[in-house]
């Protein structure tokens, strides 16, 4: 019954995260988990929450802006507006 609570509130607390949010939550706890598992240490562990989280934070960015695109102006300025 505690793990059913104990999950509910991580979901819970997910549930209003942008998608950068929930994409650096995931990639951390995921980054986590292997590089501890891999390394078998908390070093590794470390290493691997600060990579997954990175990776997922830019996951998660680029989902956040999803149908816009980059273009440049004819004086070579960059400006973001949906696809065609």
């Amino acid at each position: 019954m505690k793990k059913l609570v104990i999950v509910l509130g991580i979901v819970a607390s997910l549930a209003s995260c942008t998608q950068t949010e929930k994409g650096a939550a995931i990639g951390a706890g995921t980054g986590a988990i292997i590089g501890g598992v891999v390394s078998d240490s908390w070093g590794g562990a470390a290493i691997g929450a600060v990579a997954g989280g990175t990776i997922g934070a830019l996951i998660g960015n680029s989902r956040d802006r999803a149908g816009y695109c980059i273009y440049r102006d004819r004086y070579g300025r960059r400006f973001e507006a949906r696809c065609r």
